[in-house]
């Protein structure tokens, strides 16, 4: 992970102190991938099978902007761990539309999103429900919840028309409580910075997630994020950026009324 600072607040990340103490203290938290890996309880090794996933990905066909560089599945679920979060249940919900206001998503809120979704592989692989899990109850020590609701998003951003934007709506915020952003691969991309910043105040980092497994976290109350475009290194149909997405939500999926 290649990094560039800001100011002290980049500083403080970097402390010996938890993703906990960290997503409590500056609200967000970067994991490599043997931090995640005891955070969630399972072996890293465990996802390495689970890449190759996202070669079977449907076009986006909702992007606004005119491109076509995005491909993704989507998928629902809720964690219910009652009074004891180490015991939680994960089931998935059946597939539902994906929605955002206009307030967090000026280019693509208001609208019922369909998405194909994620393919059972994925959702009943023992690493990818440990990883929820494991997630959740880093989430619940910090914001009491008996039931956290997940949305899922598998992506993949190309440069086959030369440039691909991970953020097309810009720096936002996804109008939930937490989110986990993991990176899966880049292959010969240059760009596709991620960039964090206070949401009341000045403050602000910029960094490159590049290894496999290694994540960001985020307290979606706190913080605004985005990603910057990726171009291809070499040939332009060679590159890409392959992402999965969670968001943790309390009291409901985000939905209108909600």
């Amino acid at each position: 992970m290649s990094t560039a600072e800001n100011s002290s607040f980049w500083d403080s990340n970097t402390s010996d102190s938890t993703p906990a103490q960290r997503l409590a203290g500056i609200g967000f938290a970067i994991l490599s991938p043997s931090a995640l890996s005891a955070e969630i309880g399972a072996p890293i090794e465990a996802c390495a099978p689970l890449f190759a996933l996202w070669e079977d990905l449907p076009a986006d066909p909702y992007l606004l902007d005119g491109g076509h560089y995005r491909r993704r599945r989507h998928g629902s679920f809720m964690l219910e761990h009652a009074d004891d979060p180490t015991s939680a249940h994960l089931r998935s919900v059946p597939q539902r539309p994906h929605w955002q206001p206009k307030t967090y998503n000026a280019l693509h809120g208001g609208l019922f999103r369909h998405f194909a979704p994620l393919s059972t592989e994925l959702s009943a692989a023992p690493a990818f429900v440990q990883l929820l899990q494991g997630l959740g109850r880093l989430f619940a020590s910090l914001r009491s919840t008996h039931t956290w609701f997940i949305e899922a998003h598998q992506f993949r951003i190309d440069t086959h028309e030369g440039i691909g934007r991970p953020t097309p709506e810009g720096a936002h915020r996804d109008g939930v409580d937490f989110i986990a952003v993991l990176m899966i691969a880049r292959h010969q991309i240059i760009g596709g910075e991620t960039r964090v910043f206070e949401a009341e105040g000045m403050r602000g980092v910029r960094f490159t997630l590049e290894e496999p497994c290694s994540a960001l976290l985020m307290d979606d109350t706190r913080v605004i994020h985005e990603s910057t475009p990726i171009q291809p290194a070499d040939k332009p149909d060679a590159g890409w950026r392959d992402t999965l997405v969670l968001t943790f939500r309390a009291g409901g999926f985000l939905e209108p009324g909600s």
